[in-house]
């Protein structure tokens, strides 16, 4: 196993669908500009309520990628 260094960033996703969706969204829109993602980890979790029912997730996560040797 090669020895790495990482970085980790913190982002927040949002979806009206749910977590899955909204930590789905942020990897997505991070690799367009970030390489070399290896994991994430959720931080926090929160919604809008709208009229007694849940409108819209929002998931703060951090995401480790390798830095190049």
């Amino acid at each position: 196993m090669t020895d790495h260094v990482y970085k980790k960033i913190e982002l927040t996703g949002s979806s009206s669908i749910g977590l899955q969706q909204a930590i789905e969204n942020a990897v997505d829109q991070a690799s367009h500009s970030i390489d070399n993602m290896r994991w994430f980890e959720v931080v926090e979790t929160r919604g809008h309520i709208d009229d007694g029912k849940i409108a819209h997730w929002q998931v703060t996560i951090k995401v480790g990628f390798t830095l190049p040797s």
